[in-house]
């Protein structure tokens, strides 16, 4: 209920992070090679910004997608490009130290 009632007030629709993981969604790190090879969460992937446009095939479009980079700029981009590409449900997670509770 709470978490409910969290994205009635904050303007986020649908499923929450939580409900999207358990889902099945990908964790996509959008920040470079050198960024993600200093530290990340075990099961993400690795796609930089400046590659995503040109690196699609590498996601499933069936499955959820949830963006994160070091602060949350950078994956509210690449949620937008993904959203403009067909991806439907992409949801911004921010920085992926914040998304820990997450790493299997």
């Amino acid at each position: 209920m709470i978490n409910f009632l969290k994205r009635i007030f904050s303007g986020n629709k649908g499923p929450s992070l939580d409900e999207l993981v358990a889902q099945g969604a990908v964790i996509v790190d959008v920040r470079s090679k050198a960024e993600f090879d200093g530290g990340h969460l075990n099961n993400s992937v690795n796609i930089p910004l400046d590659v995503l446009k040109s690196s699609l095939d590498q996601l499933d479009q069936s499955k959820p997608i949830i963006t994160c980079c070091a602060s949350g700029i950078r994956s509210a981009t690449a949620k937008n490009i993904l959203k403009s590409r067909g991806f439907r449900e992409v949801r911004n997670g921010g920085g992926w130290a914040s998304l820990k509770r997450f790493d299997n």
